[in-house]
């Protein structure tokens, strides 16, 4: 099992450079199930999940050409419509091929996808959405079992206890641009991933209106053909490095940065003290260049996680961890997620002073953190711990860094490119190191 070993105090400076984005995607590949042609998609992510989407694209039937960079994707089977509990089970993602494979092949089987550490992350708008589209769909053997001649257009709500779904949205608007008529999705999610999938659909002929906006109208067409698209930043991967700028104390450049999609996490930003401003103001602000620097001292603040344009539930652990050493007391209050803080006792480890409530966490900040050994329970989690090595005195070890792996591309190399010390190893193999438990 890979860890990071991680020196810290040293000052970030250089340049760096965001990859497309893996939550844009892995819907991306699935909406090409739909396609009579080939689908290209370009700056594809180099990530564990984009590969375990091409093996699950390759069982239903695609021939997929790459597995990151420049991904091509045809139908050659459109028989298959299985998607097995052993390739789901590895990212929860893949029940984005539930609306294509219903509304291009009339049948879906999808293993149910599991929930994550941080807390369960139900599917049932999802199920709602394709009901009201008029798809039969019963739970056998653990796989929902979806099917419909023809799905009609309806006018559907899918807003549930904790706000939008993304997944779900995605799923119902793929399936709708073959269905007979017209959708209204009232209470769609407004993220950018949507914008950037309804964008390649429309590019493929679907007729979508109102992505990004809390109504999207889709027009049902009969067929949907190939198409070249180039995948968007990955924002949360841009919030990271730019935290990893300011955490300690650096100056770096950051290519291909979604300035736009960040403006929250910019404002909270700017209250603290951490500069992200745009090289050139005349630059497209959804894939610019930004430098980030920081006052000496950083100011606490008070953020709540929100649905887009909210601040990002995905950033919250890496901010947390940035607020460890900014001065006095800072509130993160987590209305996406409200159990998302299994981070708070590892960087508790590491000196942090963190008192929990129910869904907020106060921040008291310290003069410094400390090395020790930590580990890793989720994607964000291991971002907010490698950060947090970043600036502490001494070594310090993070194990499970496959977390990491499945949304950040090879982390460790980019760090250390403008000045980390990060080392990758296999912690089975070092002996001066006692195992990390696995949670049972």
């Amino acid at each position: 099992m890979d860890a990071f070993r991680i020196q810290g105090g040293s000052r970030l400076t250089g340049r760096m450079k965001v990859d497309g984005s893996k939550n844009a995607t892995l819907p991306l590949m699935a909406a090409a199930l739909m396609a009579d042609g080939p689908v290209r998609l370009r700056r594809a992510p180099e990530l564990s999940d984009i590969a375990n989407m091409a093996r699950l694209l390759r069982e239903l039937g695609c021939d997929v050409e790459g597995d990151y960079g420049d991904i091509t994707i045809n139908t050659i089977d459109p028989t298959q419509t299985h998607a097995r509990y052993d390739i789901v089970r590895t990212m929860r993602a893949s029940i984005c091929v539930l609306g294509p494979l219903l509304a291009r092949r009339k049948h879906a089987a999808v293993s149910m996808p599991g929930g994550c550490a941080f807390g369960a992350r139900p599917v049932d708008l999802h199920l709602h959405g394709l009901k009201a589209l008029g798809a039969k769909i019963e739970l056998r053997g653990g796989d929902i079992i979806a099917t419909a001649d023809r799905l009609r257009g309806a006018t559907i709500f899918l807003g549930g206890s904790f706000g939008t779904t993304v997944l779900g949205t995605a799923n119902v608007m793929s399936a709708a641009t073959l269905a007979h008529g017209r959708t209204i999705v009232e209470s769609a999610a407004c993220e950018p991933e949507i914008v950037d999938l309804a964008s390649m659909l429309n590019a493929m002929g679907a007729r979508i209106t109102g992505a990004g906006t809390p109504r999207i109208t889709i027009d049902g067409v009969e067929q949907l053909g190939g198409t070249d698209h180039t995948v968007m930043p990955d924002r949360i991967v841009a919030g990271t490095y730019a935290i990893a700028g300011a955490i300690t104390n650096g100056d770096v450049t950051i290519e291909n940065f979604p300035y736009d999609n960040l403006l929250a996490m910019v404002d909270v930003c700017g209250r603290m003290g951490v500069h992200i401003a745009m090289v050139n103001p005349n630059a497209d602000p959804r894939h610019c260049r930004v430098r980030v620097t920081c006052d000496r001292h950083l100011q606490p603040v008070m953020f709540t996680t929100q649905p887009y344009p909210g601040f990002p539930t995905d950033l919250q652990a890496q901010m947390m961890t940035l607020l460890c050493v900014a001065n006095g007391n800072s509130i993160i209050t987590e209305k996406i997620y409200p159990e998302r803080f299994l981070h708070v006792a590892e960087l508790g480890r590491m000196g942090a002073r963190l008192v929990r409530a129910g869904d907020t966490v106060i921040v008291q900040g310290v003069k410094r953190l400390v090395g020790a050994p930590v580990m890793a329970s989720d994607l964000r989690a291991s971002a907010s711990l490698i950060l947090a090595g970043l600036v502490a005195d001494g070594e310090t070890i993070v194990s499970r860094v496959y977390h990491l792996d499945r949304g950040y591309t090879r982390m460790d190399d980019m760090l250390n490119a403008v000045g980390a010390n990060i080392e990758r190893f296999n912690i089975d193999a070092r002996a001066d190191i006692a195992p990390v438990a696995e949670l049972v």
